[in-house]
């Protein structure tokens, strides 16, 4: 099913920023959140997601979310871009404040539908990538493994790498995995197919 005969994913915007659940939307419209290393491209998927260019804002530098964006699509579903993960020149006082904040997100969040767990195809999975997905499933929240930087490697060599990365997180059939270039414009269809099926 394409997204524009259930979403105008052109309809989208920044509704606002929480640091804690006092500042969540108050409504019962279902939320998928991104999570991911620092700079694997969490914004680069929302914006080709929704055909917009800047709706989120990409960096060179790692570390600029600080707060949980909720973007609000068409009044229908939002995506919440959490923090990346795994960047060094954060203090530890500061990742464990992340780090807190997500949780309590992830946990409590009624709203919640599915997490889409952004890991860099070109690598192995962090400790922090396995942890995340370790997580998730922990607490049973419906997982979506997406795959970036599909445009970094040659397409035959897609199969290694994603043998790669879900044997590193114990990956489990059940879950998708969806192989993703922002840059190509691969994996779209499926990300909205995936993310559509937990609405």
């Amino acid at each position: 099913m394409a997204e524009e005969q259930v979403l105008n994913t052109h309809n989208a915007s920044l509704l606002l920023s929480a640091a804690n659940k006092s500042h969540y939307p108050e409504d019962d419209i279902p939320e998928i959140a991104l999570a991911g290393r620092s700079n694997v491209g969490k914004s680069s998927f929302i914006n080709t997601l929704l055909g917009r260019k800047n709706l989120a804002r990409t960096s060179g530098k790692p570390g600029k979310t600080q707060l949980l964006n909720f973007f609000n699509i068409d009044d229908k579903i939002r995506f919440v871009d959490v923090p990346g993960y795994g960047y060094a020149k954060v203090s530890k006082v500061e990742r464990a404040r992340w780090g807190k904040m997500i949780e309590e997100y992830l946990t409590s969040r009624d709203n919640l539908r599915a997490v889409v767990s952004l890991v860099d195809l070109r690598h192995e999975p962090s400790t922090e990538d396995v942890q995340m997905y370790e997580f998730l499933k922990y607490y049973e929240i419906p997982v979506i493994v997406v795959a970036t930087k599909a445009d970094k490697i040659p397409r035959g060599k897609w199969n290694k790498h994603e043998s790669m990365i879900k044997k590193k997180l114990n990956f489990e059939q059940e879950d998708a995995f969806i192989l993703f270039s922002s840059v190509d414009r691969i994996g779209i269809d499926q990300a909205w197919d995936a993310i559509l099926e937990q609405i």
